[in-house]
Order: C-alpha cells, then sequence, then structure tokens
C-alpha cells in the first residue's frame, strides 16, 4: 500500500479550492454514482457493475458442473472476472463487459467486412428443414443440428450457418443483373451446433455468436478475387487485433467447395493439429496431409507440429449450392447464368476466449487492447487513510478526462471498494485486464496534483499530473 503525510491541512483545503472541490468534511464518504447534465458521463463504480468477482478461486468449483473436467486458462480466468457465467452445458451467460468487448470486436469487424464491400443483414436463426433437405445437408449434419418441429409438425432447424438461406434468399431476386455482382452479405449472429462434448467456455460451445459472409460473383476469376480480398481482411483483423495468427490449408468439410483456408490462433489448448514452414513458406491443418508429408515443398525444410485455435474458415463454393437453389444473373448478353459463391466465417465469441487464451498470464486476463472492455480503472485511496484527500481530486480526474476525451467517457471505471487498500484493488485490476490504471497516491497530494499510472501491458509506471493523464489517453484507440 501506498502512503503518504500530506503537509499542512491548510495547503491541502487551497488545493482543493483551486480545484473547485469542496473539502474532506464537506463531501460524502463514498464515491456515488454522478448524473450530470447534457454531456456529462456518469461515474461507472466498480461496486456497482455487475461482474460477480471470484479472483481468488483455483479449481473449477463445480462451475461445470461435472467434477474434474479440466480448465483452460481463458475459461478459468473469464469465470473467475466475472465475465461469462455457465447457464447448461456449453451455453454461458455473457456478462456486461463481455457484452462491450464483443460490441467493440463486432465494430472492427464491420470496418474491415465493409471496407471490402461487404452489406450487413440478418437471416432468421430458425432454418426450414426443406432448405437443408435440398442440399443434403439435413442427413449429412447428423446430430450437430438442432432440430425441433412447430406445431403444425413442419421440421426446422437453429442454423449452425446459412448457405441455403443465402443462396434461396438471392435465388428470389430472379432479375439479378451482372451490374449488381459482386454481392456480399454477411451477419453477426447467434448460431447452435449441438456438440457432443462442450468444454473450455467459449472455445467450444453449443450457442455463439458468428459472423457469416456470403459472395456471388459473376465468374471463377471474379470470385477468386473476392476470396483473397476477405482474407486479406481477415489478416488485417487479426493485425488489428494483436493476435498471432497463421492462415493454413484446411478440409472443405461439411461445408464443401473445392478451396478453403482456416485462421488459426497457436495454442496448446487448441484442437486443430497444424504443420507449419520455420520460414512460412507451408502451413496446414494436418486432415490435409498424408502422413508422410513432414517438409516444407518449397524450402524443404522440416515442418514442425503445434496445435491451434480455429478463429476464422474460408470456402470457395463455386456453384455447389447456386446449382441446387438456381441463383443466376443475367449476362451482358441477358443470359442467366450460375453465381459463384463463397462464404467466410469468425467466430467472435471464440475469438474473445481465444484471445484470452494466448494473450493472458495464467492469473491475469489481457485483452487485445482496440476490445478490452474498459481501458482505465481510477483507484483512489482507502477511506480513512492519511491520503483521504486524494479521493476527490481523483473523481475531477475522472469527469475531466471523460470531459476531455469523450469517446474514452464509457471506457473507465472507479474502484470505489475504499474500504480495500491501493494494493489490493491495484492486484485485482492486474488480474481484470484493465491496460491502464490511474491511482491517487501520495504525490496526489502535491501543487499540482501528479497521479500514479501503470500501463498493465508493458509494466511501465509513470507519474503524471492531470494534463499528462490526459494526453496519455488521447493516443489510446477505440473502435
Amino acid at each position: 500500500m501506498l502512503v503518504c503525510r500530506c503537509e499542512g491541512g491548510a495547503a491541502m483545503v487551497g488545493l482543493l479550492r483551486r480545484w473547485r472541490l469542496p473539502a474532506l468534511g464537506a463531501r460524502r464518504r463514498s464515491s456515488g454514482p454522478r448524473h450530470g447534465g447534457p454531456g456529462r458521463a456518469r461515474r461507472l463504480l466498480l461496486s456497482q457493475l455487475f461482474q460477480p468477482l471470484n479472483l481468488q478461486a483455483s479449481g473449477e468449483a463445480g462451475w461445470e458442473g461435472r467434477a474434474g473436467e479440466p480448465l483452460c486458462r481463458s475459461q478459468k480466468l473469464m469465470l473467475q472476472g466475472g465475465l461469462i457465467h455457465p447457464s447448461s452445458p456449453g451455453c454461458y451467460y455473457y456478462l456486461p463487459p463481455t457484452v462491450r468487448a464483443m460490441e467493440k470486436l463486432v465494430k472492427v469487424i464491420d470496418e474491415e467486412m465493409q471496407a471490402a464491400g461487404g452489406q450487413k443483414l440478418n437471416m432468421p436463426s430458425l432454418s426450414s428443414a426443406e432448405l437443408w433437405r435440398a442440399s443434403g445437408r439435413w442427413e449429412q449434419m447428423g446430430t450437430e443440428l438442432f432440430r425441433l418441429a412447430d406445431r403444425h409438425g413442419k421440421d426446422y432447424c437453429l442454423g449452425p450457418t446459412h448457405e441455403e438461406a443465402v443462396t434461396e434468399l438471392v435465388a428470389a431476386h430472379s432479375n439479378l443483373s451482372y451490374k449488381q455482382l459482386p454481392l456480399r452479405l454477411y451477419q453477426v449472429t447467434r448460431k447452435f451446433r449441438d456438440e457432443p462434448k462442450p468444454r473450455f467456455g467459449l472455445l467450444r460451445s453449443r450457442e455463439f455468436y458468428m459472423k457469416d459472409m456470403y459472395t456471388f460473383d459473376a465468374s471463377e476469376e471474379a470470385a477468386r478475387q473476392t476470396y483473397d480480398l476477405v482474407c486479406d481482411a481477415y489478416c488485417s483483423l487479426f493485425n488489428r487485433l494483436g493476435l498471432p495468427f497463421v492462415k493454413v490449408r484446411a478440409a472443405t468439410g461439411n461445408i464443401g467447395g473445392t478451396m478453403s483456408h482456416e485462421f488459426q490462433l497457436p495454442a496448446d489448448v487448441g484442437e486443430d493439429r497444424l504443420m507449419l514452414c520455420p520460414d512460412g513458406h507451408f502451413a496446414a491443418n494436418v486432415e490435409t496431409l498424408n502422413g508422410e508429408q513432414t517438409s516444407c515443398p518449397t524450402c524443404r525444410k522440416k515442418l514442425t507440429r503445434t496445435r491451434g485455435i480455429e478463429v476464422g474458415h474460408t470456402f470457395y463454393l463455386g456453384t455447389k449450392y447456386s446449382s441446387i437453389f438456381n441463383a443466376v444473373f443475367y449476362s451482358p448478353e441477358n443470359k442467366p447464368q450460375l453465381a459463384e459463391m463463397g462464404c467466410y466465417g469468425l467466430g467472435v465469441t471464440r475469438i474473445l476466449a481465444a484471445s484470452i487464451e494466448v494473450l493472458s498470464t495464467e492469473d491475469s486476463i489481457r485483452w487485445p487492447s482496440l476490445i478490452t472492455p474498459y481501458q482505465l480503472c481510477f483507484i483512489p485511496p482507502k477511506r480513512g487513510s492519511k491520503e483521504e484527500e486524494g479521493a476527490a481530486l481523483l473523481e475531477r480526474m475522472y469527469d475531466d478526462l471523460a470531459e476531455a476525451l469523450p469517446h474514452l467517457a464509457g471506457d473507465s471505471v472507479l474502484d470505489d471498494r475504499t474500504q480495500l487498500t491501493i494494493g489490493k484493488r491495484l492486484k485485482d485490476a492486474n488480474k481484470l485486464g484493465y491496460p491502464y490504471v490511474v491511482i491517487a497516491g501520495k504525490r496526489a497530494c502535491e501543487d499540482p496534483p501528479v497521479f500514479e499510472v501503470w500501463n498493465q501491458n508493458s509494466g511501465e509506471v509513470l507519474f503524471l499530473t492531470k494534463e499528462g493523464v490526459i494526453e496519455l489517453m488521447s493516443k489510446v484507440q477505440v473502435p
């Protein structure tokens, strides 16, 4: 705990007056939520944030319902940090900080998809069995589909993916012209898969969020150009997130098509086995290789084995679905031609968990800085401590930063658990993964006040005035 002795009560009162703040005796002892007028941000207090913390837990603690089931790092950290709560096997409540992170991630995904010409839509989660029977996947998917019947006896499934639905949608517009192509449609919605053994939290769940894009082009050449464009957008996304990804050759599986790639985050807990060239010339999922291939086809160096978490998957479909549902466009000669298709998935909630899996330590969450739920945590002094007068200065700092940097107004949390020491709350802030922590320590009593600023990702500690803190935070990017 940081301890200080402020020199002279009169000097402190004078300092508070210059900051237009009441002295300690004239204000409430606990920081309450402050509702300002228009343009004034409401202080977000940690004590009021619905994020049930269990930071001291070390085992399963009955979270998964099956004793002895192993927990991976991200699952353990997300449970302890109050980010998720189990509902039923493979299904989770996403608590407010996780929803914030997911919304930020979706904004970044939207930017990349729309830069690639994507148009966002929304398709029904309930998908008619007739569509799936037409493609043959009603039988092919087996028990992986969640199936149900309505009161009239008509069969449906909860969609794990939407190739059939989107192709039927495009086919319904029978006057589609080549001038309207390429058509790149995408959505971010809940998906459902009846996993036989859901595990590892959001890495392998039965209900999840996915971004799925479906593209329609006038020729195979144009469709392959679209394929490369979307793959480049995926690379841009993962680079912006600062994630150590690898693009690997993959099997097409039950989605089909003639070409496929996965975007993998190397991790010991990953379910996919990968073979990588040490110089980056070649990368593949082992399911695409024969058992004898152990060297790079380009440089002949020995391939290294690793495991990965699949966070993205791309497919060149050709006319597999457009031929079934007669999704055609009219050529310059006014003749109907089948559209060439591709589909492209990103596991939104899996990216959240996989990011924590690969970036965090065993006991401290680390997020990609662009999508961290909250960028900044303010820690005032302990109640009754000698430096308690600094609390009012920290609150004013919170308000001034929100006014100076309105894009960060919702990204700050005030840890008002002032019954705890600064040291205990700093330890918790480290575990919860706030990129920056601002502390009113002993130097907050100086004139001008100086605050202790921890950069959690670099481990750097700075001592800055209010203006210095605002300048530092002005460089922080949020979607």
